[in-house]
């Protein structure tokens, strides 16, 4: 598992950002200290992680700063302003999210407008929302707010919503990393804390149980350190869709039994 960090691309923090001075105060200076401090959402776009057109779902998506980043890169991109060692950002065809918190909601739809042609955001629970279809789900640092069993089954329909080659990309906190995981999860609970939420309950597993978990569901994946240069215990789960392995061709096999056979008791 290798760490990366990258700095954005001059101007994709005032462009991705600015777009929420329509909301209020809190919305832009959450949007700027989150998209600016935090090294998954630059390593998404400089390790082209991304399909070219998506159409993406994230999952417990907040007020849509990630929705906000990939449209501020698309449009510097296209006035010709990108950095020429990076990958070309996506030209997403569809970001839809779904928050539980009605106060994000409304701020992703001051932000964004009711009309706006790719950008819907619905409030929702993850855990009994309807997904759709798409090529990308995300969900960033929000797993770990629901009991095992009910992850299991977010996940599973998050491979059932996928269209085959669907990637699923989300981040968690390694539990069997020690201090560093007790800093990340106390930081997970002041934050939580401080946006005027209870403090849950979390469900934590290593990367390990995690990985083994997601390969279980119907995914291959492949780690990576994901904290950039604060001292956490964060880590990104690229998760593709397994192929289904094709039949064998077409014909009876010797020794099988016909149709309206009725095996042998012993």
């Amino acid at each position: 598992m290798s760490s990366s960090s990258a700095s954005p691309p001059p101007g994709l923090l005032d462009a991705a950002s600015a777009r929420f001075r329509r909301a209020d105060r809190f919305a832009y200076h959450y949007a700027r200290g989150k998209l600016g401090g935090d090294a998954v959402f630059a390593e998404l776009l400089r390790q082209d992680l991304l399909p070219a057109t998506p159409r993406l779902l994230d999952l417990g998506c907040g007020q849509g700063s990630l929705f906000a980043w990939l449209l501020a890169a698309a449009e510097l991109h296209a006035a010709g302003r990108w950095p020429a060692d990076w990958p070309a950002p996506p030209r997403p065809a569809q970001l839809r999210g779904i928050e539980l918190m009605p106060r994000d909601v409304q701020r992703a739809a001051q932000a964004f407008g009711p009309q706006h042609p790719v950008v819907r955001v619905k409030q929702g629970d993850m855990t009994t929302a309807d997904f759709g279809r798409c090529d990308v789900v995300t969900i960033l640092d929000a797993l770990h707010y629901f009991d095992h069993a009910r992850q299991r089954q977010v996940l599973t329909r998050i491979r059932d919503a996928l269209v085959p080659g669907g990637r699923f990309i989300t981040r968690v906190g390694d539990a069997a990393s020690g201090l560093p995981f007790r800093l990340s999860n106390w930081v997970d609970h002041a934050v939580t804390f401080g946006r005027g939420h209870r403090l849950p309950r979390l469900y934590c597993r290593s990367v390990a149980e995690w990985r083994a978990l997601l390969q279980d569901v119907g995914f291959d994946v492949r780690p990576q350190a994901m904290s950039g240069r604060l001292p956490f215990a964060n880590v990104l789960l690229i998760c593709d869709v397994r192929a289904v392995p094709q039949p064998a061709a077409a014909g009876p096999k010797i020794g099988a039994l016909p149709t309206d056979a009725v095996p042998c008791s012993p």
